[in-house]
């Protein structure tokens, strides 16, 4: 493009705007060259681990759960440009799910940083110091799942038939599956870590769910013409993202935690006082987003495959 096109095309920018071009061009005029630590804010950023305790292997920890975190917003953020589109092609829908395989990919491979980065007897001195915080606790990872499937998908197996389209939101959240993670179904007692989960985000989401109710990628699949349902790209895409998700990420993680925590018959508990054996198992879950894509030999198998 000549000089002359661009400032035309900037001048129309601005004008649009409501804004002078003349005032835009001083501020240029007087601001500071953009750098690499200023565009994404280093100092901030590698001013956010702070240690409780004296041990070294700590930072890792702390590290590695916040990378987790802005992957998660990645993840966030590319459901986004499926379930808030006004129109989608399975193209632009395959291609949005295989970036989020790739970033839950990446997920599920670097439990390695962890099962191989900290010394087993260094986790156990400083997990004790936080008590009762849990990876359970991760907010955007529960607003991943809401946003990738119907309510009823999320909803403790055992609970299922309780649940329809005429329920309310909060009584689809009291029976989603990981709140067996928190609470004793026969006394309704919560335990610490969950009674503070929710005192943060409960509000949020429930606003979450509604929000997503009816534009989660699995609702935006099923409104896509039936055609447009078949193409084996997409379905795929789709197949690949559940997988990833709920069996492939879940089980590194699995496998990570039974190297700090032990076996089946000598496991620990949890940071978060769980059953994390059970909880975290996808053949006890039953959390699968897209159940319809699945065989019933699949189905049956799942998290065993």
């Amino acid at each position: 493009m000549s000089k002359e096109k661009l400032l035309q095309s900037i001048e129309e920018k601005y004008e649009e705007l409501g804004v002078p071009v003349e005032a835009m061009l001083e501020g240029l005029l007087w601001s500071k060259p953009i750098t690499y630590w200023d565009y994404i804010q280093t100092d901030a950023l590698l001013g956010l681990q702070i240690p409780r305790t004296t041990q070294p292997d700590e930072m890792v920890f702390i590290m590695y759960h916040q990378v987790n975190e802005l992957l998660f917003k990645m993840v966030l953020w590319e459901i986004d440009q499926v379930a808030k589109a006004n129109t989608i092609t399975a193209e632009k829908f395959a291609k949005h799910l295989m970036r989020i395989s790739r970033y839950f990919d990446m997920l599920s491979s670097s439990f390695s940083v962890m099962a191989d980065g900290m010394d087993v007897e260094q986790y156990l001195k400083f997990r004790n110091t936080l008590t009762p915080a849990s990876g359970f606790q991760s907010a955007q990872y529960r607003k991943v799942e809401f946003a990738s499937t119907e309510l009823i998908n999320l909803i403790d197996a055992r609970f299922r038939d309780t649940i329809d389209r005429s329920s309310s939101f909060k009584h689809a959240y009291d029976h989603l599956y990981w709140q067996a993670a928190g609470k004793n179904y026969t006394t309704g007692q919560k335990t610490t870590l969950l009674s503070l989960f929710e005192k943060k985000y409960m509000g949020e989401f429930i606003d979450f769910m509604e929000d997503y109710n009816d534009c989660n990628l699995s609702s935006k699949f099923k409104q896509l013409p039936e055609s447009v349902q078949k193409s084996e790209e997409l379905v795929k895409a789709m197949r690949h993202y559940d997988y990833t998700v709920n069996v492939k990420w879940v089980m590194a993680h699995y496998d990570a935690a039974g190297k700090y925590l032990g076996g089946d018959d000598t496991a620990l508990e949890a940071t978060g006082g769980s059953n994390w054996r059970k909880y975290l198992h996808p053949k006890y879950q039953r959390r699968i987003f897209f159940p319809y894509l699945w065989s019933a030999d699949e189905l049956k198998n799942w998290g065993t495959f």
